[in-house]
């Protein structure tokens, strides 16, 4: 039986699915992705479990982009590090914020972070 919208608490909602993107703020290790794992295997709210998802998918768009611009600042002697660096903190730091602002702002959506490739 598929429950309605109004049947998940709103603050429960908005505290996981905020829980699940703030993850990210944990640390850059592997570890920190298994928040929004945790919270997908164990909710029962489909807005949690798509934003949950959604987490997923950026902690993998972080490590991808974090190894390019690792590679290129070691090919370039730190060259490119010095510019790209600080514009991928910017976004990485900048979507994570307007995620947890969406969460709790309206919860009854899951956030879609833009320019991400999604595995999940």
């Amino acid at each position: 039986m598929v429950q309605s919208p109004e049947a998940f608490d709103i603050d429960k909602r908005k505290f996981l699915s905020a829980l699940a993107h703030a993850s990210i703020f944990v640390s850059t290790l592997i570890f920190s992705v298994g928040l929004p794992i945790g919270l997908l295997i164990i909710s029962d709210d489909p807005v949690v479990k798509e934003n949950a998802k959604e987490a997923i998918n950026f902690h993998f768009n972080v490590w991808f982009y974090g190894t390019i611009i690792a590679v290129l600042a070691f090919l370039t002697f730190g060259l490119l590090g010095w510019f790209l660096a600080p514009i991928g903190f910017l976004l990485h730091w900048g979507l994570t914020i307007w995620a947890l602002s969406h969460c709790f702002s309206n919860p009854d959506s899951a956030f879609r972070y833009p320019f991400i490739f999604r595995l999940l």
